[in-house]
Formats: structure tokens, C-alpha cells, sequence
């Protein structure tokens, strides 16, 4: 299994951020604290509240979805990847849309 992470960057803010791709890990041990330190508090505020009303039950299913979940927000607020930053077929297809590219 390949493990990859895509650098984005604002090209209004300039600012960047990492975002990992696939399986979470940090997900399923520490539940809601990687969206809450990536500061996504949508995503954390979500698994919080659903964590609470699960048993952390949820935390089984986030693992799975929160990277993409993050990409995605990440694109929508108009970042885009940083050319070479990592494999972006792979990140494509496991987001399941095509991530923009910043131009050269």
C-alpha cells in the first residue's frame, strides 16, 4: 500500500498545509484531535459529537473517510496541490476527484 501526502498551498494566502492520503491512523487512536491540530473544527466539532454519541464507535468509520473529507475541504477553499508533492493519480483516485494543480 502506498502511503502519500500532498503538500496544497492558497495561491491567494500563500499558505500551506499538508494532507495525507487514505487510511487514517492518527483517526483511529486519537479520534477528533488530527481535524482539531490540522484545524479543520468543522470535521473535529463532527467527531466529537458523534464520538460521544457512539462510544468512539465512529472513530471506526472517520478512519476511513477523514483524509479525503479534509482534501476535499482544502480544494473547495481553493487550495491547490503543490506540482511534486506526492503521487497525485493515487491521491486522485482515493479522493475520488481530480485534485487541481498549482501551475508551474
Amino acid at each position: 500500500m502506498a502511503f502519500t501526502t500532498l503538500t496544497f498551498k492558497n495561491p491567494l494566502t500563500g499558505q500551506m498545509k499538508l494532507a495525507p492520503v487514505g487510511f487514517s491512523w492518527t483517526t483511529l487512536f486519537f479520534g477528533f484531535f488530527p481535524a482539531l491540530f490540522r484545524g479543520d473544527l468543522k470535521w473535529a466539532a463532527i467527531q466529537f459529537v458523534l464520538a460521544v454519541m457512539t462510544a468512539g464507535l465512529s472513530n471506526l468509520v472517520f478512519c476511513f473517510m477523514y483524509n479525503g473529507l479534509f482534501i476535499k475541504d482544502l480544494i473547495g477553499a481553493g487550495y491547490q496541490a503543490a506540482a511534486g508533492s506526492g503521487n497525485l493519480d493515487f491521491a486522485s483516485a482515493k479522493v475520488g476527484m481530480q485534485i487541481p494543480v498549482l501551475p508551474a
